[in-house]
């Protein structure tokens, strides 16, 4: 199909080249003139891995191309996508502002009939809305899809080639078998609904993962006061396959651009239609004190926090991306200034978008992992990258102050802090960790 992609964002970037490299012709299209500047020029605006090379092949291979110019990339393609932002307003509630500016341009730019899909995360009713602003613009037929989008951040691209499923939500029929043969060669799991379904499928599914964090965290403080180790816990727990193991590693709590976002929106929507969602309220609530264990076991260790030197390993949200939107760093960091604390960051991407939105002369930028252990009084993990759980904890007691890890991810096992002459606290595991798990076997 030739397909126009509105938004460069995550969503819209990563589903554009995915939808190119499947051998469709794709417009990515954004108002930002620099951001796509940029693109033309093969460099992507997000951190995730491959990214730039599979917007290369598709490009030259002259599949997928970007654009400031939305009437054209409207009046050439059969399917847009809109794939804007929806960030959350002070309330909690999507706002809408961006869906419904892309509306109004589509209808204006619209040629002849179209299919108009939503790949934002829009609350229930959304895409009814944008079927009303498009026909306010234009006399041309449409129709309106919803195609909520799963991805994860650092693993995107093969998220969306290679999807547990995909959910279309439509109102008319006759659409079924286009869109599921433009997505039937990324899976053949192809779950068809209507189109209120579909929103809410997708603030649902984020919703209970976040619920599974939560829980999980809850359990870790129970642990902690009961002598239970959280990581033995959750993984007896998953072997149900009811539970599952996913989303139960115990640390300082879920961030980023959905889950934050998704919750409360939900809670939103529920209280639109008169309905206390109070067990997404405790979810959030929970989720907002986790990542304040950082600061409690910094207290429990070194005690008053005043003009103590602090390292700090990972800013971002998560690893494998630049991505720090609501990142329990931000507030660990804000807090331990507050406390008159002076911390030594690094972050092997997020520095730089860190820099951009959080300075203060209490702060120190690193190299390294080491650099920013140089001389702290300790020090805390709080993205669990993979070259921090590779590092040799054993050098570390030669480098700080004081040998002291906090470990906000639960990365390290016995093995590795035995010997290494650390102090170590973790979460929802007991000090010293346990010696050993078996695994028994009856036959």
């Amino acid at each position: 199909m030739d397909i126009a992609v509105i938004g460069t964002g995550y969503v819209g970037l990563v589903s554009g080249i995915c939808f190119a490299e499947m051998g469709n012709h794709v417009t990515c299209v954004d108002q930002d003139i620099n951001k796509i500047e940029a693109l033309q020029n093969l460099a992507s605006p997000i951190y995730e891995p491959g990214i730039e090379t599979f917007m290369e092949r598709n490009v030259q291979a002259e599949r997928l191309k970007f654009s400031s110019n939305l009437i054209e990339a409207v009046r050439q393609s059969e399917l847009i996508i809109i794939a804007v932002g929806t960030p959350s307003l002070p309330s909690g509630e999507a706002n809408l502002q961006y869906i419904e500016q892309a509306a109004g341009e589509i209808g204006r730019a619209m040629n002849g009939r179209k299919i108009v899909a939503t790949k934002s995360t829009v609350p229930v009713g959304t895409n009814e809305k944008i079927r009303q602003i498009i026909a306010g613009q234009t006399e041309q037929p449409f129709d309106i899809v919803s195609i909520p989008e799963f991805l994860r951040e650092g693993s995107a691209i093969q998220d969306t080639l290679h999807p547990d499923r995909i959910v279309i939500g439509l109102d008319n029929r006759e659409l079924e078998a286009t869109m599921v043969e433009l997505h039937s060669s990324f899976t053949d799991q192809i779950f068809v609904t209507d189109i209120r379904s579909a929103e809410m499928i997708k603030y649902a599914s984020n919703a209970f993962l976040a619920t599974k964090i939560s829980f999980i965290n809850e359990i870790s403080n129970i642990c902690e006061k009961v002598g239970a180790d959280v990581t033995e816990v959750a993984l007896g727990m998953g072997k149900d396959p009811r539970i599952g193991p996913s989303f139960l590693n115990a640390g300082i709590g879920y961030g980023g651009s959905c889950f934050p976002k998704d919750t409360k929106a939900l809670i939103q929507i529920a209280g639109n239609v008169n309905y206390e969602f109070q067990l997404l309220k405790s979810v959030v609530e929970v989720n907002k004190a986790q990542r304040y264990k950082v600061i409690e076991k910094l207290k429990q260790s070194l005690g008053q926090l005043n003009n103590t030197v602090i390292g700090i390993w990972g800013l971002s949200f998560k690893p494998n991306t630049d991505d720090i939107r609501e990142a329990p760093s931000i507030e660990i960091i804000e807090a331990l200034i507050g406390l008159g604390a002076r911390l030594k960051l690094y972050d092997p991407v997020a520095m730089g978008k860190f820099k951009d939105s959080f300075d203060h002369p209490s702060i120190t930028w690193c190299a390294n992992a080491l650099d920013a252990a140089a001389n702290a009084d300790a020090v805390c993990l709080l993205t669990d990258w993979q070259e921090f759980k590779e590092i040799s904890l054993s050098q570390l007691i030669y480098v700080m102050e004081q040998p002291i890890l906090i470990d906000g991810r639960n990365v390290y096992s016995k093995e590795q802090i035995e010997g290494a002459g650390l102090h170590y606290y973790s979460i929802g595991r007991p000090e010293p960790i346990p010696a050993f798990r078996s695994q028994v076997h009856v036959g």
